[in-house]
């Protein structure tokens, strides 16, 4: 590997470093970057804070501001990188865990444990929301499946077609859901928007137990994604078994669709637009472009949700946000898809 793509990762990583101080520091109450700095180190290493430090900042910081930020991160990048192994697995730019209804899955058994929970049926929604989740994004990938390959043979335009169609029954499901909440119904539509208020060091927890060993497992087999790329007859050639890559893959990329939705709610376009642009920057190779991506979510979630917490009068669902961005990108990809198909 030549040395521009480390340089690559470093220089995301620094910039992803720089956006949570930056955005530790943003809000109602303004903390200064070195302030947040140095609260940060004093927890690291266990000692008290400088008298010069507003006695309340440590609080701001590490109990209200920090666990939202880290969550907001972990969950971009999971959401990206679950996109760009879509994207690598089916050859279409426009696949993502929110096209193929992955993520409508995970909200569907999300709020299903949620009226469970109001209505006193199930554990607590700390432990059930995943599980639902998860079993809600494993069940449409089977139904997606089913219904786009009867035969077996797989087209990448059925499936995102397919995806829709699922998706549309789940939407309706998730209707059907909010009747039964009742009074209790806002609960889950602030849910479904997407939104990171009031997370705690839980959900960072959560997320980073699931998304990191996610991005590990996705960047064993990066080198699989590229030989697979040239076919599904070469990649057999060269010892590369197909099936199971894809097997693997998908489950592990909807593991981390199911608990990012778990943490965040529904939020869509990540997984397209963050992929689509680094693979236009860095080239096709999954080896830079999976780590790149996880970089690139964050940093890109992160600036949303910073924007709706700290710049808007009033605090937009993130989801919201990312739809009225990706929803036009969206789009563009797709008539841009139909144009070279055409040439």
């Amino acid at each position: 590997m030549s040395p521009k793509p480390p340089l690559t990762l470093i220089a995301l990583g620094l910039l992803l470093a720089a956006a949570i101080i930056l955005a530790t520091g943003m809000g109602f109450l303004a903390i200064a970057p070195l302030e947040v700095i140095q609260v940060l180190w004093a927890k690291a290493r266990g000692v008290g804070i400088a008298a010069d430090i507003n006695p309340t900042f440590p609080f701001v910081v590490m109990e209200v501001r920090l666990p939202r930020i880290l969550a907001a991160a972990i969950v971009g990048g999971g959401l990206a990188v679950a996109g760009a192994v879509f994207q690598a697995i089916l050859l279409n730019p426009l696949a993502d865990p929110y096209t193929l209804g992955v993520s409508s899955g995970a909200a569907f058994g999300a709020s299903l444990a949620l009226v469970l929970s109001i209505l006193g049926i199930t554990v607590s929604p700390l432990v059930s929301v995943p599980l639902f989740a998860f079993a809600g994004a494993m069940a449409t990938l089977a139904a997606v499946f089913a219904l786009a390959a009867p035969d077996g043979r797989l087209s990448s335009n059925t499936l995102i077609l397919s995806g829709v169609i699922v998706a549309a029954i789940l939407s309706a499901g998730i209707g059907f859901i909010k009747y039964l909440a009742d009074e209790q119904v806002g609960v889950i539509i602030f849910w479904l928007m997407g939104s990171f208020v009031g997370k705690t060091w839980h959900d960072v927890a959560l997320t980073a137990i699931f998304v990191l060993p996610g991005l590990l497992v996705m960047l064993y087999f990066a080198r699989d994604l590229n030989i697979m790329a040239l076919g599904g007859r070469t990649a057999d050639t060269l010892g590369v078994d197909s099936r199971r890559v894809k097997k693997i893959l998908l489950v592990c990329a909807s593991l981390m669709t199911a608990i990012c939705v778990s943490v965040s709610g529904i939020i869509g376009f990540v997984g397209l637009i963050v992929p689509h642009l680094l693979r236009l920057v860095l080239g096709p190779d999954n080896r830079l472009l999976i780590p790149a991506c996880f970089f690139g979510g964050a940093i890109l979630l992160l600036t949303a949700d910073t924007i709706t917490r700290a710049w808007l009068p009033t605090e937009l669902p993130i989801g919201v946000l990312t739809s009225l961005i990706g929803g036009p990108f969206f789009c563009y990809i797709f008539r841009k898809k139909q144009l070279g198909q055409r040439s």
